[in-house]
């Protein structure tokens, strides 16, 4: 019986599908293992979202080449669909399959059984792709894996941001059946996860014959899980209606992750984003307001071309405005074929300069470690539910357990090892401080 495992890198969504993958791979005879085994093949699932980010992909595969010289080396991905022909010339990668490809599962025997020295590639056109592949996690083989759970509900985005290539490596917009999704919901909620998250490229465009996400929502609360999470959500889809479906529940976790990309409308018309900041402020304070303990993070570019310094600090005071607790702060990165490289090409001055770039990402975040902390501060006294995830060795023979508040707050509390593993519980902890890492401390109650 062959050996396959996956290593995932990139976004909630591609562990989704490896999953879904070694899943699939192993109801037709293959024996999952784990990285660290002998492997006979091992699925390498990229991301291309930045060119920091195909770098780290390309520095990964040559090490795991280097690590299992025995081994089959499948690429794929979105790095895989974007730049195959990158790909082919890394020494030692014996197969890349596009984001379709990935799940015609006998492509995997005939790659194993492929002794030519000239890599297997398959990539088929992803732009005209209808069909929409499953993701979900698999059933876990233990108590203290089976806590949160990624769900994939829609692929593919049709919004056009004019830096973004995710709709050349997913193609368009286009979701599950809701029957499909509650079905693989219950099965998770059957083998012992307590969290479900709902991943997608553009969850919040989530539709399937007149149903929309908070109608799925509705449906996915009576599958008896504990907690579901929405991973992301485009701001102009972050309606009144899902909002409240939200602010009803005791199980949807009170959580937004709501891309801003820019805090200036000069720099969002040019990126051809769907609001202006009018309209993302408007929708983070219905949700503020109506949705108890919401915590509500963003994701925030720097250094987009054509971006001043007057554009600069006035995203910064649109942002010390918001009730944000958290930033994810980076720097724009030009990918090939989108209108955005168009533009840079025949100017070339547009271009913020690197040094710019960092003095920018740095200060913004200071600003998202300061809002971070005083969301935070909050709950100091409070308790909270945590459902706990890991543990490591702590000092003096005792044990740092750490989870999730339903609002995605990380608390830690230290005990001894005789007090067993936490790992899948939901237990009631006060919470009594913040540590440098900006997550909370606190003493579990029995």
């Amino acid at each position: 019986m062959p050996k396959i495992s996956a290593i995932t890198l990139g976004c909630k969504l591609n562990y989704a599908e490896s999953s879904a993958i070694l899943d699939l791979l192993s109801k037709k005879g293959w024996e999952i293992s784990s990285y660290e085994k002998s492997e006979d093949l091992i699925i390498i699932n990229t991301c291309a979202v930045t060119k920091q980010a195909e770098q780290k992909c390309r520095q990964k595969i040559r090490k795991i080449i280097r690590d299992n010289p025995g081994s089959r080396i499948v690429v794929t991905g979105c790095y895989a669909q974007l730049s195959p022909e990158v790909l082919r010339n890394i020494a030692g990668v014996n197969a890349i399959l596009g984001s379709s490809d990935k799940y015609e599962l006998p492509l995997y025997d005939v790659i194993h059984g492929n002794e030519s020295l000239h890599p297997l590639i398959s990539v088929s056109e992803i732009k005209k792709e209808k069909k929409i592949f499953p993701g979900y996690s698999l059933p876990a083989s233990s108590a203290s894996d089976r806590t949160r759970a990624f769900l994939k509900i829609q692929d593919g985005c049709d919004y056009g941001c004019s830096y973004c290539t995710i709709p050349f490596a997913r193609g368009r917009s286009r979701s599950l059946s809701p029957e499909d999704i509650v079905e693989q919901a219950s099965t998770l909620v059957a083998s012992g996860y307590r969290e479900i998250v709902l991943t997608g490229v553009n969850i919040g465009d989530y539709r399937f014959r007149g149903v929309r996400l908070a109608a799925l929502l509705r449906m996915l609360e009576t599958v008896g899980v504990d907690r579901i999470r929405i991973s992301s959500i485009e701001p102009d889809v972050l309606d009144d209606e899902l909002i409240a479906v939200v602010a009803d529940s005791e199980i949807i976790a009170p959580h937004f992750h709501v891309p801003l990309q820019s805090g200036s409308d000069a720099v969002l018309r040019a990126m051809c984003r769907r609001y202006d900041t009018a309209a993302y402020r408007h929708r983070i304070l219905r949700a503020v307001e109506a949705i108890a303990d919401c915590f509500i993070s963003a994701d925030v570019m720097v250094g987009y071309p054509g971006e001043t310094g007057e554009d600069f600090q006035e995203m910064y005071r649109f942002l010390e405005g918001l009730p944000i607790a958290s930033l994810h702060v980076f720097s724009c990165s030009i990918r090939p074929g989108t209108l955005l490289a168009e533009q840079v090409s025949s100017d070339k001055t547009i271009v913020v300069d690197p040094d710019e770039c960092r003095l920018r990402s740095s200060e913004l975040i200071k600003l998202g470690n300061m809002k971070k902390l005083q969301f935070m501060a909050r709950y100091v006294g409070l308790e909270c539910m945590v459902l706990f995830e890991e543990s490591q060795k702590g000092v003096h023979g005792s044990q740092k357990y750490s989870g999730y508040t339903r609002n995605y707050l990380r608390v830690s509390v230290t005990l001894p090892q005789s007090a067993g593993n936490l790992a899948g519980s939901i237990l009631s902890v006060r919470i009594e401080g913040v540590d440098d890492d900006l997550n909370l401390t606190g003493r579990l109650l029995f």
